[in-house]
């Protein structure tokens, strides 16, 4: 029963933080404008790809995760 708190615990600290960075996304700037995002733009349609921000992204969670799982 300990395992499933633990798990719980963990998984509402990382809803809180996913949502205090999606409340502060639009307050960064650069966030989704970084060299190697392609953007594609025609008349009636506009084509997004965050590429070089899910790599930044990826990263450090990998990072976060990295350092919280060390022992």
């Amino acid at each position: 029963m300990q395992a499933v708190g633990k798990i719980l615990i963990i998984a509402g600290l990382f809803l809180v933080v996913i949502g205090g960075l999606l409340m502060l996304s639009g307050k960064i700037p650069w966030l989704g404008r970084l060299p190697g995002d392609i953007v594609i733009q025609k008349k009636n349609f506009t084509f997004y790809f965050p590429l070089a921000t899910s790599i930044l992204l990826s990263i450090l969670l990998a990072l976060v995760l990295w350092l919280l799982g060390r022992k």
